[in-house]
């Protein structure tokens, strides 16, 4: 019997027959790996995209914004300024009250999902200002808390959302309100647009949540009912009330 040849012992390495191990083939990746890979490549692509939209934002000189931009973001601050629109609610009719009521509701459910469940939760890092070059014009006192998500977009998308359910014809001004709250949070540089995104979101369910606790406390609608439009009596129906 001969002895095995150079090329059958390669032969045998190559399709991993023998003792070597070198040849075994590596496993496939489950399809949970490729999942948590592809998520990972897709938040990490979020991410830099985030980054970009807040430095172009950083970069873009917008003098004239500066400062009110800067003094609606600090009056943003402990909702203020949704507190006090609903204040001057309060001191009107049945449906404004109302609005009021269901919107400091609202702003109450979106902050505390927003600072005690979202920043707890996901614990991302407050931008780079000096990094970003953000003009110290802008500034306003950078938040010791996580900068995911927003919470002063959540509260502000929260009221205007419930206040403009109740109350249609504040829903523009009120929305129009929230969105320069939301984005004075990314130009005085302490928040990224995925955070204020992220922050509407929690917003719009708060308000969903407080309308839904209204409806289901009672909480009367005062919208006044249409009457009823008034029947037509047929001839023969006439005749007979005339006999």
């Amino acid at each position: 019997m001969s002895d095995p040849t150079d090329s059958d012992t390669d032969d045998d390495a190559g399709t991993g027959i023998g003792t070597g191990t070198s040849g075994s083939l590596a496993p496939a990746p489950g399809p949970r790996r490729s999942l948590r890979r592809t998520l990972a490549a897709v938040l990490g692509e979020l991410r830099a995209v985030d980054g970009a939209l807040y430095a172009a934002v950083a970069a873009t000189s917008t003098p004239a914004l500066d400062r009110w931009l800067r003094r609606l973001s600090h009056a943003a601050d402990h909702s203020k300024v949704s507190l006090g629109i609903a204040g001057a609610l309060a001191l009107g009719g049945a449906r404004p009250r109302r609005a009021a009521l269901v919107g400091v509701g609202a702003v109450t459910v979106a902050s505390v999902c927003a600072n005690l469940l979202g920043k707890r939760l996901v614990r991302r890092a407050r931008p780079d200002r000096e990094a970003a070059r953000v003009t110290v014009d802008r500034y306003v006192p950078m938040p010791a808390s996580a900068s995911f998500p927003s919470g002063h977009t959540a509260s502000a998308v929260a009221f205007a959302t419930a206040v403009g359910v109740v109350l249609p014809e504040a829903a523009v001004p009120l929305g129009v309100l929230a969105g320069a709250v939301g984005y004075s949070r990314v130009h005085t540089g302490v928040h990224y647009p995925g955070d204020v995104a992220a922050g509407a979101v929690v917003g719009i369910a708060g308000a969903a949540a407080a309308l839904a606790v209204a409806a289901a406390a009672g909480v009367p609608d005062p919208r006044p009912l249409r009457p009823a439009a008034p029947t037509r009596s047929s001839p023969g129906a006439r005749s007979s009330l005339g006999n």
